[in-house]
């Protein structure tokens, strides 16, 4: 089982990319993690194998493995969930999704593909034209 989420405040899979080499997005093991209010309730599935997908301008463009869900005490004192994961950055296939809050499951089957390795270093288009294309069935 796979998450699907919106990456908020990121145009292109370079953002995140950026983001993700700042010590504030890195937990105290220095892997990249995500906090989110909510638990999985199947965290399970998603450890075995799972990844998140992200979602940048209404199309999937890239994932990343989930190793490890930690608990995470907001400023607040509200208890979280820290979705520790991998390292590298996959680009995927694009994918769109009509906008969501929060995160959605996302069935293996219904996960984008991960572009072969030549493609993965290409440029990312243009906001727009990835998801006009994906809703054409041209990737």
């Amino acid at each position: 089982m796979h998450l699907v989420k919106l990456c908020v405040g990121a145009d292109a899979v370079e953002d995140l990319v950026r983001w993700q080499a700042s010590p504030a997005a890195k937990g105290p093991d220095g892997l990249p993690r995500h906090v989110t209010r909510m638990w999985p309730k199947r965290g399970a599935e998603l450890l075995a194998g799972g990844s998140l997908y992200w979602v940048f301008r209404g199309v999937i463009l890239a994932r990343q493995r989930v190793l490890r869900l930690d608990e995470v005490t907001g400023r607040d004192g509200v208890l979280r969930c820290g979705l520790v994961l991998d390292a590298e950055i996959m680009r995927t296939e694009p994918a769109p999704r009509r906008p969501f809050q929060g995160w959605r499951y996302l069935p293996p089957e219904a996960a984008p593909r991960d572009l072969p390795a030549g493609r993965a270093e290409e440029a990312t288009l243009p906001p727009g034209l990835a998801e006009a294309m994906a809703r054409f069935g041209l990737r």
